[in-house]
């Protein structure tokens, strides 16, 4: 190499990378699988139950864990000597296939890489998918309404794709949650399930139209990067053939590295490429680098100093390593050392006395944050299966009230109180095993369904008989109306209180029909009681005044003189019973006395008149029954009025005729005999009275006939 040249490379020594040391980075693929999810819409669910989602799903198994078996160690390259000469034989262009140390050290870094790195989404926060579910767990719908707003604002709006996620399943379960508690509430109030509507809620639509305006930000953002990294991929191809052409070139040293530096720094510039892209760029890139080397074969100083250059950023990288020991978030850690194992991906060789030294230091702090991750997975483990043993208690449980015995809608209601605390326990309970999650929520979900199903059968059943027991009561209400208006009180209190006991032995009503109806019933009787209430109020100061009226009256009758003319005297009589008619109720305690005094009064004037009082009391009767204008029908009726009267006025006689010849020969049947005769011949007198009268009517009707 002549001095130009010699100069040349010491120039750009300290410069010129090594070929390991660009920072080529792997990108893994943006996932661009559109999701389904719809907007949160208020619609009805099953009595009172919402399947379970899990925000995260958790799972017992570690993903893609880095293996932390022993690897081949790292090796630099066997370095030629400094030639003063450009070699001007072509290169070929095709990547060589890796040796198997190259590819055993790949391996254990992409490994780690792998690891959760297909999704860019997630937040680079202290804060685990756990802690982030209990957070929004614990919020209103108005406080995840704030929560989302600002996500769509966000400039990282990749990385809030498991906030947004997580918000959206904590805001549709509560959604879901209003909606099976209104429903119930409306079935318990007697509500039927096809009548029961969803109203519409502002806020659901609010919170909606900012989701949306995510997923759009989102999709866009998407669709963005996937067009970028193929631009990428285009730009790296053109570097490539850049790289290839100058490996070709005769220009001088001098200007060859400066141009190699310009590819280097256009390489590093180039963002992220589709992770089929990634390996075949990165083999080609290199091996192209290390052509290059081969090609002007640089000095083995300028070769020990890019090794020590590359020691120097291992070691940086092995303590940051072990800093992440202490990290108490178990996903910050790793994902920084997934950052740190493409990082020293990227750098290349060290001294060969010190590969095997850096290395195992490098793996050794690896492993330790590996076996934390392992160990954070396993006692995740434990909690899943301890909270897979708490939902199988729980189904136990349901299943025990599924098997009641429900007689009553009491106990119907009940047994429905015990099934939403029981739905409420199983919400607070973590998550379980993945293999376990479907099984042992089907089994829960099913018991909620049939006792839901059960009961909503009992109920509608109970509803017919409640509409047949309001009918009833409805009926009751429209007939004690129509009696409050009456005044016959004796018979109206009789039939009111008849309806007061029926309403008692018809069966349930729905509380709040019921109430409007009982009002409804009772404003009636009240009504009526009231009426006659006053009724008798006023009744007996007419009795009162009437009782001294017919007094006055007796007194007057025995004081009374009569004439000789015998017409003018039954015609006084005649007025006197008249009078005495016109007077109306007096004290019913009083009522016998005063019948007793008047009749007393006016026999006693027929006998010293010498009037017969059956021939008197036939002709006032003819007068009543012919001369007050009576139509032919008040005649008819009253015919067969004393007809009926006769014929139970006979039967009495034979009753009381058959019980004497029963009564033994005592005093006290004596005393029953005698009363027995005195009701016999009184009663026979009023058959013969009655036959007389009917006998007038007979007379009466041939005579018009003829």
């Amino acid at each position: 190499m002549d001095n130009q040249d010699q100069n040349t490379v010491n120039s750009v020594e300290e410069n010129v990378v090594n070929p390991t040391e660009q920072e080529v980075k792997v990108v893994v693929e943006e996932t661009t699988d559109q999701t389904t999810e719809e907007p949160i819409e208020a619609t009805e669910v099953v009595p009172e139950v919402v399947k379970e989602e899990e925000a995260v799903e958790m799972t017992t198994e570690v993903v893609n864990e880095v293996i932390a078996e022993e690897l081949p160690k790292e090796s630099p390259e066997v370095i030629e000597e400094v030639v003063a000469e450009i070699a001007t034989e072509k290169v070929k262009h095709e990547a060589p296939v890796p040796t198997k140390e190259e590819a055993s050290r790949h391996s254990y870094s992409e490994e780690i890489l792998a690891v959760d790195n297909d999704d860019e989404s997630e937040e680079e926060t202290h804060e685990s998918v756990e802690e982030l579910t209990v957070h929004y767990s614990k919020m209103t719908r108005e406080q995840l309404l704030e929560e989302i707003r600002p996500l769509v604002d966000s400039e990282n709006i990749q990385q809030m794709k498991l906030r947004a996620s997580l918000i959206r399943n904590s805001f549709k379960a509560l959604t879901t949650e209003a909606i099976n508690v209104a429903k119930e509430k409306f079935l318990s109030d007697g509500g039927l399930e096809e009548d029961f509507k969803v109203e519409e809620d502002p806020i659901i639509t609010e919170f909606n139209k900012y989701y949306s305006l995510y997923r759009e930000k989102r999709q866009a953002y998407l669709e963005q990067k996937e067009k970028t990294k193929l631009e990428n991929v285009a730009k790296k191809n053109a570097i490539l053939d850049d790289l290839r052409e100058l490996l070709n070139s005769e220009e001088s040293l001098k200007d060859i590295y400066d141009k190699f530096n310009l590819i280097q720094d256009k390489w590093k510039v180039v963002g992220q490429v589709p992770r089929t892209e990634v390996n075949g760029l990165w083999q080609n890139y290199h091996f192209l680098i290390e052509k290059f080397y081969d090609k002007v074969k640089i000095n083995r100083e300028l070769r020990d100093l890019d090794l020590k250059r590359n020691l120097d950023a291992k070691i940086e990288l092995c303590e940051r390593v072990e800093g992440l020991i202490l990290e108490t978030s178990i996903n910050k850690s790793f994902k920084a050392l997934q950052e740190i194992h493409q990082q020293w991906k990227e750098i290349g060789s060290v001294p060969m006395d010190k590969n095997d030294e850096i290395w195992e230091r490098f793996k050794i702090a690896s492993d330790k944050i590996n076996k934390l991750r392992q160990d954070y997975y396993e006692t995740m483990k434990v909690e899943l299966e301890s909270n897979l043993l708490a939902k199988v208690a729980l189904c136990e449980k349901v299943e025990e009230v599924v098997k009641r015995n429900h007689e009553t809608p009491k106990e119907w209601n009940d047994s429905t109180n015990e099934m939403n605390d029981m739905l409420k326990l199983w919400k607070t309970i973590g998550s379980v095993p993945q293999k376990d999650n479907e099984i042992i929520w089907t089994r829960f979900k099913s018991c909620l369904d049939n006792f839901f199903a059960g009961k909503k059968e009992v109920f509608n059943k109970l509803k017919e008989e409640q509409d047949i027991n309001y009918n009833k009561k409805v009926e009751i209400c429209l007939k004690a109306e129509a009696i409050s208006e009456r005044t016959d009180w004796r018979n109206a209190t009789q039939e009111l209180l008849g309806l007061q006991k029926d309403w008692k032995e018809i069966g349930y009503v729905p509380k709040k029909l019921s109430d409007k109806l009982w009002g409804r019933f009772r404003s009636a009787c009240d009504k009526f009681f009231e009426n006659k209430s006053a009724f008798y109020v006023e009744n007996r100061a007419k009795e009162t005044e009437n009782l001294a009226k017919k007094e006055e009256l007796i007194k007057h009758v025995i004081e009374f003189q009569f004439g000789d003319n015998k017409e003018e005297n039954l015609n006084a009589i005649k007025d006197f019973q008249r009078q005495w008619s016109e007077i109306q109720y007096v004290p019913l305690s009083e009522k016998e006395r005063l019948q007793k005094e008047f009749r007393g009064a006016i026999n006693a004037h027929f006998a010293k008149l010498e009037i017969d009082v059956r021939e008197f009391q036939l002709n006032t009767y003819k007068e009543r029954v012919f001369n007050t204008g009576g139509d032919d029908r008040g005649v008819s009726k009253e015919r067969r009025f004393l007809q009926d009267k006769i014929q139970k006025l006979k039967e009495d006689v034979n009753l009381w005729e058959n019980n004497l010849g029963f009564l033994a020969n005592s005093k006290q049947a004596d005393i029953l005999k005698s009363e027995f005769e005195k009701k016999m011949e009184n009663a026979r007198k009023e058959i013969a009275l009655n036959e007389a009268k009917l006998k007038m009517i007979d007379s009466s009707n041939e005579a018009e006939s003829k």
